[in-house]
């Protein structure tokens, strides 16, 4: 395969997997065209489009969103455009997966465990290309040295990038981790408009240029709102993509019965979180089962699950806060890695799991057009279906109605940047925020 002459792009880098070096030494690829200094890098940032949309923008969905760029020529310490076909030792393997990652300082926990085979499969290789801001470009560096460094014999390519054009090109995943935390004195509708226009121009990007069967994770807080903005940005990829990640609560909730009932967590099953990712969230003891039984045929005390139980799970993360003195961050990278897998691993018969997923058409009765936790089942696919077989009494419905409640008033809060007018702000009473928004 003939390499050829290799132009730094703008935003982009790509550096390639150690585990082909043996190759490329018997190509005998010369690399000092690639070797780019981190000064000479740094300047070609400044020219970069901000991951925001502008203040005195008109922040609505535009379908005839920005036209997609030309994929960039690689560069890096060891760039080739792989063939997997010609590789004997990778005959067997899958298609390559784009797995676009966003963040506004990229930690290495989340790409390392994408790349170690532990979602996809043994045999499954990837792409990740990394997004993140003019301010964190040095530390995306970094990760991307430590990818290279591990010699993941599944991870193909890196990318790193500060425009969402080029970093999310082809992209059949897409993690949105990054959003900007609450400062001192902010209103929660505050927080809402600054990262909502992060994610509406995150969604723009996606729609012009990733897979239109991309799926989409949001992370970043408010997420449920976030993720929905996102989707109405994108109108040319399917809404039922978008998910915002509860699965974290979930696992919370999860270890919080199995300390309870005495049992290891694996234990306990059907764990639903319904609603908001927010201290409104409802986790439903009433379907959830430990050793195939009711929870409330294991644990006796009532009041525990509706009071000590539900806020536990509920203010889980401003506990660990005090303890450590800083938010989740390898349980949350697991739970997102937890919620991947969830969607390309069938779930076990009668089993289910929850994410944040479009309203439109739900079984349940909640209010359409919000992006609302609920239980899901896979078949493995990437896709996922409610499921029907849940019950409901007083306490539940009530609960329901109180998260369903603030989704709605954050809906209205950022009607203008989901293309549905003026917004208006009449968010519910009471500090709601979980401690990863402050």
């Amino acid at each position: 395969m003939a390499v050829a002459e290799l132009k730094p792009s703008n935003t982009m880098t790509h550096l390639h997997s150690s585990s082909q070096l043996s190759l490329l030494s018997k190509r005998r690829l010369i690399t000092h065209h690639v070797s780019i200094s981190s000064r000479t890098l740094r300047k070609t940032l400044s020219a970069r489009i901000s991951c925001s949309i502008a203040p005195n923008e008109v922040r609505v969905p535009n379908v005839q969103t920005q036209e997609p760029k030309s994929k960039p020529e690689c560069y890096g310490v060891f760039c080739l455009t792989y063939d997997l076909k010609a590789e004997q030792e990778t005959r067997s393997w899958k298609k390559l997966i784009n797995i676009a990652v966003s963040d506004h300082e990229i930690r290495p926990k989340e790409p390392k465990v994408l790349a170690s085979g532990e979602v996809f499969g043994p045999d499954q290789p990837i792409a990740l290309k990394l997004l993140g801001s003019e301010r964190s470009f040095q530390a995306l560096e970094g990760v991307a040295m430590e990818l290279e460094d591990s010699l993941f014999p599944l991870l193909r390519e890196v990318s790193i990038g500060v425009d969402p054009y080029e970093v999310f090109q082809d992209a059949d995943w897409a993690l949105l981790i990054g959003a900007k935390p609450r400062g001192p004195g902010m209103e929660r509708a505050d927080l809402l408009d600054i990262n909502g226009q992060i994610y509406a121009a995150q969604g723009k990007a996606l729609n012009a240029v990733a897979s239109r069967n991309v799926k989409v994770v949001v992370v970043g807080n408010p997420c449920n709102t976030n993720a929905l903005i996102c989707l109405k940005n994108a109108p040319n990829i399917p809404a039922k993509n978008f998910h915002a990640l509860t699965r974290l609560d979930e696992n919370r909730a999860k270890c919080q019965l199995a300390l309870k009932a005495g049992v290891f967590y694996d234990k306990v099953s059907n764990m639903t979180i319904w609603g908001n990712h927010s201290t409104t969230q409802v986790p439903d003891f009433l379907n959830a089962r430990i050793n195939s039984l009711p929870v409330k045929e294991v644990i006796k005390d009532h009041k525990w699950l509706e009071n000590e139980f539900t806020e536990m799970v509920q203010k889980r993360g401003g506990v660990l806060i005090k303890k450590w003195g800083r938010s989740s961050a390898a349980s949350t990278a697991v739970s997102i890695v937890d919620a991947i897998r969830s969607l390309v691993t069938p779930t076990p018969e009668g089993d289910w799991f929850s994410s944040g997923v479009y309203t439109n058409g739900n079984p349940y009765g909640i209010a359409e057009d919000i992006v609302f936790s609920m239980p899901c089942r896979s078949n493995g696919d990437g896709d996922y279906e409610l499921v029907k077989d849940v019950i409901f009494d007083d306490y539940l419905r009530q609960r329901i109605a109180k998260t369903e409640a603030e989704l709605l008033a954050e809906k209205r809060c950022v009607a203008h940047l989901t293309g549905e007018g003026i917004a208006f702000c009449d968010l519910p009473g009471g500090d709601t925020m979980l401690p990863g928004e402050m």
